[in-house]
Parts: C-alpha cells; sequence; structure tokens
C-alpha cells in the first residue's frame, strides 16, 4: 500500500480561520497546516515521500505560501515518512527525536512493510527521511513570519506553541497548541472568536483504541493527557493522531480507560 499514491484530492477540513486538517488515506493518520503572515506550518508529514510532496503541493494550492516549518508529534513511520518534501523548512520534534530517527530508518522501514506498505515506498521514504534539527524541550513559541527567527506573528496574531509531553504512546509525544486570530470562515466557534486547536499526535485517538507498542511508557499516559488538557482548556478543539476532532470531555474519557488499562504497567 502506498497512501501517498492514492487519487483525488485531500479532504481538507477548516477548524479554525487559517488552521486545517486532514486525515490521511491508508492508516487514517491526521496532519495539520497553520497558515503564517509568509508560511505554512505543517503537523506531521504522511506516510510516504510521495504523499508528503502530496500535502505540500496542496496546502500551497490552499494558502498561496510555501510550507517554512514542520512539526513531528512522534517518531511513527506514517507520521514521518513523508519529510523529504519539507527538506529546508524548520523542522522540530521533542528533543531527541532528531537523533533517534536518524537511526532508526531500518526499523521505520520493517514496521511500514508490516502495516502493508510497499517495500519499494517503505524503503525510498527511510532513505530520504529528514530528521528534525530543532529538539524541543519544555514548551516553545513557534513565529512564522518572512525567515527564521524573524518575530513576525503567524496569521497576524495567532499564538502556536510546541509542547514536548514526555514518553507516552511514544518516546517523543510533542503538543502543537495554536490559537487562531479572531475572524469569520467556516470553522466553529463563531465569528470575531479565537479558537484554540490542539494537535495531539497519537496520545489521542479517535477512531480506535489507543495504541501503545513497544516503545510507549502506559503508566505515564494518562498524566500526558491531564496535561493536554491543562494546555487547551475546555472550549479547545483536540485533533488526534487518528480520527475525528473531539473535546475535552472524550480526553478525560480517555485518560480514564488508560489509567484503568495500565494500571499496573
Amino acid at each position: 500500500m502506498d497512501a501517498g499514491d492514492a487519487a483525488g484530492a485531500l479532504a481538507w477540513e477548516e477548524l479554525a480561520p487559517g488552521v486545517l486538517r486532514c486525515r490521511l488515506p491508508g492508516w487514517d493518520a491526521t496532519v495539520g497546516a497553520v497558515r503564517g503572515a509568509s508560511g505554512v506550518l505543517v503537523v506531521d508529514t504522511g506516510s510516504s515521500a510521495g504523499e508528503g510532496a502530496r500535502i505540500r503541493e496542496e496546502l500551497r494550492g490552499h494558502f498561496g505560501l510555501p510550507v517554512t516549518h514542520v512539526a513531528l508529534t512522534h517518531d511513527h513511520f506514517d507520521h514521518v515518512f513523508g519529510t523529504a518534501a519539507f527538506d529546508g523548512a524548520e523542522m522540530y520534534g521533542a528533543e531527541g527525536l532528531g537523533a533517534h530517527l536518524a537511526g532508526a530508518r531500518g526499523e521505520l522501514r520493517r514496521d511500514a512493510v508490516r502495516h502493508g506498505m510497499d517495500a519499494a515506498t517503505a524503503s525510498e521514504s527511510a532513505a530520504l527521511l529528514v530528521p528534525p534539527r530543532h529538539g524541543v524541550r519544555g514548551r516553545c513559541a513557534l513565529t512564522l513570519g518572512a525567515g527564521t527567527g524573524s518575530g513576525t506573528r503567524a496569521d497576524a496574531g495567532a499564538d502556536v506553541r510546541l509542547a514536548a509531553m514526555g514518553p507516552a504512546h511514544s518516546g517523543f509525544d510533542l503538543a502543537v497548541v495554536v490559537t487562531a486570530p479572531a475572524g469569520s470562515g467556516g470553522a466553529e466557534g463563531g465569528t470575531g472568536t479565537a479558537r484554540r486547536v490542539v494537535f495531539c499526535g497519537d496520545l489521542v485517538e479517535e477512531s480506535g483504541e489507543p495504541q501503545a507498542g513497544p516503545d510507549a511508557e502506559p503508566s505515564r499516559w494518562p498524566a500526558a493527557l491531564d496535561r493536554l488538557l491543562a494546555l487547551g482548556g475546555e472550549d479547545a478543539r483536540y485533533v488526534p493522531g487518528h480520527g475525528a476532532v473531539v473535546g475535552a470531555d472524550f480526553l478525560r474519557a480517555q485518560r480514564d480507560v488508560l489509567a484503568r488499562r495500565f494500571a499496573r504497567s
């Protein structure tokens, strides 16, 4: 399977002014996008080099701007194998993710093939994978202006913050918290109302039971969801790594399920 070769345009959903997300074909992984003053932030990059290129071109069509920044929510192939399409962008991940990905190409390739990816596509995407140069420890504010360090706020007022969540679903979980500027448009929240959107990666999964692989630290997962709730608040739109956008009540329910499931982990 090569999800990046699926026919037809991707289905982009507006979550707030200048904030989009898409549920990608194949593994239903989320990719997000935030429009800045002169560039776009992409949250996760898809499951193959071809899918990443498709995401890049579609976002250029939506916003008329290049992708200048990338944030990776964790290290699994369906979220990072599209990084080659964004080589040259400022790329961020949790502290240690860059070194980990640089040494994990073979492991990621094998995992992709186990999950049904064509071996040639997996090999190409692993070989071309671009590890992030910027490691996030704790929290940091991100600017999306005309070049690195310009200080220009995203989309004339949007606030973008990256938060390393500590090991939970993976060893390198990262959340992206976007407070979009007030505006009209099709997103929920009403005209003139700022809207907070939290890209959660696979700390939150709506379309199936949360997956805890060998790199997970299940005993720390419920606390990570508590931290997500503290970052986003009651009125945020929480974007899972797989599935439909949810609210705070869903996170609390999933936190309780995980606490019971991993009580002895």
